[in-house]
């Protein structure tokens, strides 16, 4: 008996759809349309690690010609990659150049890798940006986007994360618009080239694919003075994506106003009122990691001296004639008189003059005014007249100038060598608070060496620099010391 099993055709998963427009000169909402619905992003994550990238450059965390080194985890990452092999090193502008135009795996979690030490804390670092870019509902929980528990965005999120990327990061937005690019190891392609080469004005920004998002895309182009920024998600191929997106667009030029004023978004602003840029931006403002402190500290720690004031003529008389009444009354109660003072002196000494006499006491009054707590009179003693001794002769003032600002001393230590100038001086500072006793009132001075920054604290002893080194090296930190000749 032959038995006929009929299977019906598999169908493709249907993943739920989204979509947002907006004018991205002033962030008006055009269209939207399940928009605040979370979603998996799949590789639209990566703009915000592309984002946090281009952030940690300008903060100096990183440059672009840091030579990463690929972990295993980064090598071992599914496609789409460009093909890293664990141990490997390869500059960060290539792992930017193909997380950006083919959308690799192992370059976006080498990104992470590289800036934050590992995947999650750079899935940290990413949600804390998130939250200080307005994203409400979005939570990241890996570099790339593939899909897992709790990775997921919105389409309004990812519309808001692409009109940062546009105008926070403006020198590296054209990476987007490449239809390809030099990724160090080879040539790769845009996974966004059909829509750029097909839609007029198209310049960006970045799709993405799992079975479980759909397919999506941020796209963003421009028409004269206006630009528009399209988002969808839940595509059910690439071709239909493409034309929804070109239809989204044209509905946003049509309803865009030819002429506004464009209202740039604010650059994030983050919990800890750390900021995200290097000081001199347009914001004024700097942010870094959780964040990882930018700059070093500008004014001493040391508490300032409180202010004094010297008393007036008025209080001295009147502390005089206070003391000269605290006398007598312990001469009286001592019963000790002037009489029986002068009977125990055999050679009185000659009594000082009047100005003499209004010298020692304002002396007095004002050693009184500067002391710190009680004051206990001591009895009287009897029969004694003090002498005064003759004034000094008025001398020169005495100056005190510091010499230089290593105060004479030319040794050195070095804790070493970072590939950037922030690593340098945020080892510097750590390493003075750990080491105060011996390296209080050295110089830390980062200087720039072979590739390198190197991190040095100068103006030492040639004994104080090697008991600094002996002690650092004993919690296991690295330290050299130099001389002037070295």
């Amino acid at each position: 008996m032959i038995c006929l099993v009929a299977f019906a055709p598999i169908r493709s998963f249907a993943a739920p759809y989204a979509a947002m427009v907006i004018d991205a000169r002033t962030g008006e909402v055009l269209h939207s349309r399940n928009a605040d619905t979370r979603l998996h992003p799949a590789s639209l994550t990566k703009m915000m690690t592309l984002y946090i990238t281009f952030e940690a450059i300008r903060n100096g965390e990183i440059s672009l010609d840091t030579q990463v080194r690929i972990s295993r985890n980064a090598a071992s990452e599914p496609p789409s990659k460009l093909g890293l092999q664990s141990g490997q090193r390869i500059r960060l502008r290539y792992l930017i150049r193909a997380a950006a135009v083919k959308s690799a795996n192992d370059a976006a979690t080498a990104l992470g890798e590289a800036i934050e030490g590992s995947e999650a804390a750079f899935a940290r670092r990413m949600n804390r940006t998130a939250r200080a870019l307005g994203m409400t509902r979005s939570t990241f929980r890996n570099a790339h986007g593939l899909t897992e528990e709790g990775h997921l965005s919105t389409a309004r999120d990812m519309t808001i994360l692409g009109r940062h990327l546009f105008y926070d990061y403006p020198d590296y937005y054209n990476l987007f618009s490449r239809r390809s690019t030099d990724a160090g190891v080879r040539e790769v392609s845009n996974t966004n080239r059909r829509l750029l080469s097909a839609y007029r004005g198209a310049d960006g920004i970045k799709t993405g694919y799992t079975r479980a998002a759909g397919f999506n895309l941020v796209a963003s182009a421009e028409r004269g003075s206006e630009r528009i920024i399209a988002t969808v998600f839940g595509g059910r191929s690439s071709a239909t994506r493409n034309a929804r997106v070109a239809e989204l667009l044209d509905m946003g030029f049509q309803r865009a106003p030819s002429r506004v004023a464009v209202n740039r978004p604010a650059l994030p602003v983050y919990d800890d009122n750390t900021t995200a840029v290097a000081s001199g931006t347009s914001a004024g403002t700097a942010a870094g990691r959780t964040i990882r402190l930018v700059t070093a500290v500008n004014t001493s720690l040391r508490p300032t001296p409180r202010p004094t004031q010297a008393p007036t003529a008025d209080i001295l008389i009147a502390m005089q004639s206070e003391i000269e009444n605290a006398i007598q009354e312990v001469q009286q109660s001592s019963g000790t008189t002037p009489a029986a003072t002068a009977e125990t002196t055999t050679t009185p000494a000659p009594r000082p003059s009047e100005a003499e006499t209004e010298a020692i006491a304002i002396a007095a009054a004002t050693q009184a005014a500067e002391e710190v707590g009680e004051i206990v009179l001591a009895a009287a003693e009897p029969a004694k007249i003090i002498t005064p001794e003759p004034k000094p002769e008025a001398q020169d003032p005495v100056i005190v100038m510091r010499v230089s600002t290593s105060g004479g001393e030319h040794w050195g230590v070095n804790v070493g060598r970072y590939g950037s100038r922030y690593q340098a001086e945020r080892v510097l500072l750590r390493t003075a608070l750990n080491e105060m006793t011996t390296l209080d009132g050295a110089l830390r001075r980062v200087v720039q060496r072979g590739g390198g920054f190197e991190a040095n604290f100068m103006g030492m002893t040639e004994e104080a620099a090697e008991l600094a080194c002996r002690r650092l090296q004993a919690r296991a930190i690295e330290c050299t010391p130099f001389g002037p000749s070295s």
